[in-house]
């Protein structure tokens, strides 16, 4: 199993717009990607790891397949579709990184 995460800095005065990325978005990226996407989730950044230290990233998400062949395969037919969309939710540049789950 691998994790896909796409992570969004928190920036001052960058826009994210966490409704349409959790309610839009992010089901359309599933919806897209179908059965080589087995899960995700979105997680909206609340505080950093210190007390009173901002989130360091503002929203990320976490695509679970079964390999990196799964996650392109489902993802790359709809790759310029799915990013063309980032416009609609953010002016943020997401951090991308894919990771192998070795516990979950």
């Amino acid at each position: 199993m691998i994790k896909v995460s796409v992570m969004y800095p928190n920036v001052p005065g960058a826009r994210f717009d966490h409704a349409y990325y959790a309610e839009k978005h992010m089901p359309m990226v599933k919806a897209k990607m179908g059965d080589s996407c087995k899960s995700y989730t979105v997680d909206k950044g609340i505080a950093g790891g210190i007390p009173g230290a901002p989130a360091t990233y503002v929203a990320m998400c976490h695509l679970f397949c079964d390999s990196v062949d799964a996650f392109q395969a489902g993802f790359g037919p709809h790759v310029k579709e799915i990013m063309a969309d980032i416009k609609n939710y953010t002016d943020l540049a997401p951090v991308i990184q894919i990771s192998d789950v070795v516990v979950g």
